[in-house]
């Protein structure tokens, strides 16, 4: 019998596959991209239109071409600050994340570690309970952390999850690349900086974008242990715009330091797509490294 390598076989599949089956498939697709992509539409082109014409329902192009809602939202005295912590917190905890997840993953992914089967245990345990947020707090009070930008950075250090997809990445590294590199006269350290993380960019890029998207959009960190404002990430100005928008919605007033026809339901699509809009800039660019990194994760762990 003649080998057939697997692409061709699937090949061949995709040839014999049923017309039913695509057509069906097909539809089912484009309408569960219709589910996604319509509202998103109708959200960025509302956020571009004047507040008479936001009533109007569903639309898919403005009425009224308008940026009163940007310009309201921008308008505000501390917007700039809070987008600086917003990127300075997201950039500082990826990098620091990161490195502190693998510094934990790469001894945890050697057989011969002592006590390593304690050790994933009480890692696996702090996937499924939690101290609570009071204990939490309290802690995070005794350890001086109220008020202060590192409270956005020291508390999100460590998760186990992404421990685990890291040590799966790390054990696919050879152990003959590591042995020849010890022959060499390279110490651990020399091989974890020269060798592993090179070898294991896909699960870094994974663990940066998942721990990234978590940073951009943490809100209750903000609200339960900072009182400073200077300190407020853009997700809790773009908090305290909508419900100055609402207060001033219910007095008959304007909502910042020029007055705008914008109305609350306009500010608050404006800043919808502002929030969002990084993430949106930035998800192309690391997908693919998303993407290798999940599966790989999910195959081994």
């Amino acid at each position: 019998m003649s080998a057939i390598s697997a692409p061709a076989v699937a090949s061949k599949r995709i040839r014999h596959s049923s017309p039913v089956f695509t057509a069906v498939n097909c539809t089912l697709l484009v309408l569960f991209t219709l589910l996604i992509v319509v509202p998103v539409w109708n959200i960025v082109i509302s956020s571009f239109s004047s507040s008479g014409s936001l009533g109007e329902g569903v639309v898919f192009w403005p009425k009224q071409f308008s940026l009163d809602n940007y310009k309201s939202v921008l308008a505000d005295s501390g917007m700039w600050n809070a987008l600086f912590i917003s990127v300075a917190k997201t950039g500082v905890g990826v990098i620091f994340h990161t490195l502190f997840c693998a510094l934990f993953a790469y001894p945890m992914s050697k057989a011969y570690l002592k006590g390593r089967k304690l050790y994933s245990a009480m890692g696996i345990t702090t996937m499924f309970f939690s101290g609570g947020m009071i204990p939490t707090f309290l802690l995070i009070k005794s350890l001086g952390l109220l008020n202060s930008f590192w409270v956005y950075i020291i508390p999100a250090l460590f998760s186990y999850y992404d421990v685990i997809i890291l040590m799966n990445f790390f054990r696919q590294v050879p152990d003959e690349l590591v042995e020849s590199a010890k022959l060499d006269g390279a110490n651990e350290w020399r091989i974890f900086g020269s060798i592993v993380l090179p070898l294991s960019m896909p699960g870094l890029a994974t663990i940066g974008l998942f721990h990234g998207v978590a940073q951009w959009n943490d809100f209750m960190t903000t609200k339960l242990y900072i009182n400073n404002e200077s300190l407020y990430p853009l997700q809790m100005r773009l908090y305290d715009i909508i419900a100055r928008s609402q207060a001033a919605s219910s007095n008959g007033g304007n909502i910042g330091q020029v007055v705008l026809d914008t109305t609350t339901r306009g500010v608050r699509l404006s800043t919808i797509i502002i929030t969002i809009l990084p993430i949106l800039v930035l998800y192309p660019f690391v997908q693919r490294y998303f993407v290798s990194g999940s599966l790989a994760g999910a195959i081994k762990g």
